[in-house]
This record gives C-alpha cells, sequence and structure tokens, in this order.
C-alpha cells in the first residue's frame, strides 16, 4: 500500500530522475575529487575547524542538505502532484507518535551504549562539555538535524523507494536498490576513509533496516523517529577528530578508530531485536509478502 500511494495519473518515472541524479553526480564529483587529489580530509576538517569552530563547520556541513529536503519536498508537492502525507505513509495522516516512539527507544539506546562504553573505558573518552558552545550546538543540531536525516529518509525510503516500486511492480527491488544506494552514499565519509570500506557493509545494512521497517509498517514514520535519533543523539554526546560531524558535544573518544564490533553488533543484534519490538507493538505480520510480493496499483486520490 506505501508504495503504491505515489501512482497518481500523474506518475512518471522520467520525473524522479533529476532530483536523484543530480544528488548522485554530486556524491561520486566529491568522491573522485577526494580520490585523486592529494588532499587530507581530516587536515581540511581541523583547517576549518581552526579557522571556522565547529559549529559553524557542523553547521555548513547539514545546511546543503537541509535546502535538499526543501527542494525535495516542492519538488514532489508541484511536479509529481502528489502530497507529502501520501510519501510519507499510507495511513490518512501522518503518525507522530510513531515517530516519537522510534526516536525515544534510538536515542535511548544509543545514549545507554554510549554511557556504557564511557564507564567500561573511561580512558578512551575526555570529557569536552561547554555550556556555551553546547548550547549553540543544541540549537544548530535540532533544527537542521532532523532536516538532514528527513532528506535521506525521504529520498530514498520514500521518494525512490515508491518510485521504483512502482516502475517495477515489486517490493524487494526498490528495497534492494534503495539500500544499497544508501550505503554507498556514504563513501566519501572520512570514517570510511579512516577504516575502510568494510564500514559500507554497516551503512548498507542500515539501509536495509530503515528500508524492511518502511515497509513492514507501510510508512516512513519508524525510519525517520529512527534516523533523527540516530544522528542528533550522536551529534550531541559523543564526538571525535576524524568523523564527518565533529561538534562541541559532551564526549570525544580518544580510542584509536578500528573497524570491529562496533560494525557488526547493530546488524546482527541490536536491529533485529528492533525488528521484534516493532512487530510486537505495531502487530506486524506477512513479511514475505510485504518484502517481496508484488505491488498492486490502483490510482491514488491526489488530494490525500
Amino acid at each position: 500500500m506505501f508504495i503504491a500511494q505515489a501512482y497518481t495519473k500523474n506518475f512518471d518515472i522520467v520525473k524522479y530522475l533529476p532530483i536523484p541524479v543530480i544528488f548522485l553526480i554530486i556524491i561520486v564529483l566529491n568522491y573522485v575529487l577526494l580520490s585523486v587529489m592529494p588532499v587530507n580530509v581530516e587536515q581540511i576538517m581541523r583547517d576549518q575547524i581552526a579557522q571556522k569552530g565547529e559549529n559553524r563547520v557542523f553547521a555548513e556541513t547539514l545546511a546543503p542538505l537541509a535546502f535538499f529536503l526543501v527542494v525535495l519536498l516542492v519538488w514532489v508537492k508541484f511536479v509529481h502532484k502528489q502530497s507529502i502525507t501520501s510519501l510519507t505513509t499510507s495511513r490518512y495522516r501522518i503518525d507522530w507518535g510513531r515517530i516519537g516512539f522510534s526516536f525515544v527507544l534510538w536515542g535511548g539506546i544509543t545514549a545507554a551504549l554510549t554511557a556504557i562504553a564511557y564507564f567500561a573505558t573511561p580512558e578512551d573518552f575526555q570529557l569536552n562539555f561547554h555550556p556555551r558552545a553546547f548550547t549553540i550546538l543544541a540549537v544548530i543540531a535540532i533544527i537542521l538535524v532532523p532536516m538532514q536525516t528527513s532528506f535521506e529518509e525521504y529520498l530514498f525510503r520514500g521518494y525512490l523507494m515508491q518510485g521504483i516500486g512502482v516502475a517495477t511492480k515489486s517490493r524487494l527491488i526498490p528495497l534492494i536498490i534503495t539500500s544499497v544506494f544508501f550505503g554507498l552514499m556514504h563513501i566519501a565519509n572520512p570514517e570510511v576513509g579512516r577504516l575502510g570500506y568494510i564500514l559500507l557493509l554497516y551503512y548498507v545494512g542500515t539501509g536495509f533496516f530503515l528500508g524492511i521497517i518502511t515497509l513492514m509498517d507501510d510508512g516512513m514514520e519508524l525510519a525517520l523517529g529512527f534516523h533523527a535519533a540516530n544522528n542528533l543523539i550522536s551529534a550531541l554526546l559523543i564526538t571525535s577528530d576524524w568523523t564527518a560531524f565533529q561538534t562541541p558535544s559532551v564526549l570525544k573518544d580518544m580510542s584509536e578508530p578500528s573497524a570491529g564490533y562496533d560494525i557488526l553488533l547493530p546488524l546482527v543484534i541490536i536491529y533485529p531485536i528492533l525488528l521484534f519490538i516493532f512487530s510486537r507493538k505495531y502487530n506486524w505480520n506477512g513479511w514475505s509478502e510485504k518484502l517481496t510480493g508484488r505491488v498492486v496499483l490502483q490510482k491514488q486520490d491526489e488530494t490525500n
């Protein structure tokens, strides 16, 4: 039902190409330039932070994606003639309770895991809390992080999931394509440069998790809440000198980065547990049909 929301008399797969193609070109060009040019990304980040400060660099990093969110929603509304509600969910209205539950659940787990890591190996962390800088960070993060994460969710779990699903009349094909491309979108992140391409396994796996909860729940609400909590809580609680987000957060990770259990833990243990919690709370059933079945197309009322 969620995918079929995009099927109206105005449906045209060609209209789906400009925004993802432009976004993909930007990512590819960024990756190619970083690969062929003799530049040290971490040093560039340090120089930018020294010149502008962490909060300004953080805001400048998020602002383009916040702008892309506005562009995408305007494009959907006026070019596709599709309502934002139907892009978001198959329900009559966007379920903010679902967004809040997912946000609180994953935000709490993230905070708990950070606390456990801090008390287990305090030598790996440095207290980084400065009230004034943190207050400014909180304002920036609360405004821009949800816009950044919502753009990624609306692009992959909404716009492309629906567009590819309607075009192929399949649920599995858009799940695979959007999850893989979501992972590859992070290929130019400094974390990948430091830890290696194996980190893409985590990003692709997270893409599959977000795609699965979207299809099973017939809406993006849970994915929106999860993604916002993941980035917002992380930006406020912990930072390091080698991640995409470098902020005046509460803690600074001083440990030597390595691609180990941190990658496998969410994929093998945490995400399955979250799927179980969501499935019990929202009474999910028919997993095979919802994840791999055919999409039945019936033109939707464009005023929904």
